[in-house]
């Protein structure tokens, strides 16, 4: 997060000193906004184009890509501004130096100017905030890649729901029907528990005693 926020400051700070550098003396008192586009590929002239003819439209389109790239946090962006910006200086110094002979850097104002040094660390930072850039983590989006649902599979591989995450040997599945569950009857003979013993107290079962008859006869001897 701290190289994303120093490295688009960088960006943006040679984003706008690109923009800045053609309103400044380039050569011998000449801005840079009066060099045309096709002179870069052609030769310097001693006309003057419109502002959207000139150098300064490149680095507009420079500036365009840095902002795009600051948004994105695409370090190729801000990089590809700088390429940019870097190439296009130094391919006016080469048909500046063409034009005149030689480039020089003189006090009164006659050689180079501050214009040229100012577009040369625009795309120097441009440069450097994209390398100090850390961009999007792919981490961060493989993770939420992982945390998508899974699809359900098709009919060749049955045996691949539900997903996991960690692969495993397949299961192998029988194709044989499930047998009906049968009713409940109670638990098994085997499970029962065993019958209490039903023997008889000796008490209950013992023979009553015989009581002799007491009627009017009882009393009577018997007979001799």
């Amino acid at each position: 997060m701290i190289r994303n926020v120093l490295g688009s400051i960088l960006a943006l700070a040679g984003a706008a000193a690109a923009v800045l550098s053609p309103f400044r003396d380039w050569y011998d008192g000449r801005l840079g906004r009066h060099y045309r586009i096709d002179e870069l590929l052609t030769g310097i002239t001693p006309g003057r184009p419109g502002p959207l003819e000139s150098i300064l439209l490149v680095f507009l389109f420079a500036a365009l890509l840095t902002v795009i790239g600051v948004v994105l946090r695409s370090r190729l962006l801000v990089a590809a501004a700088g390429v940019v910006v870097l190439g296009f200086t130094v391919l006016w110094m080469v048909r500046q130096g063409q034009a005149v002979g030689s480039l020089t850097v003189a006090g009164d104002g006659s050689g180079l100017r501050w214009g040229v040094a100012e577009a040369a660390a625009g795309g120097v930072l441009l440069l450097l905030g994209a390398a100090v850039m850390s961009g999007r983590r792919r981490g961060r989006l493989a993770r939420g890649k992982h945390n998508r649902p899974y699809a359900a599979p098709g009919s060749e591989h049955p045996d691949t729901w539900p997903p996991t995450q960690e692969p495993g040997p397949s299961v192998q599945t029988s194709t044989l029907p499930e047998p009906e569950p049968e009713l409940y009857t109670g638990p098994s003979p085997a499970a029962r528990p065993p019958a209490p013993d039903t023997a008889p107290d000796d008490r209950d079962t013992a023979p009553y005693p015989v009581v002799p008859d007491e009627g009017p006869d009882a009393d009577r001897p018997p007979h001799g």
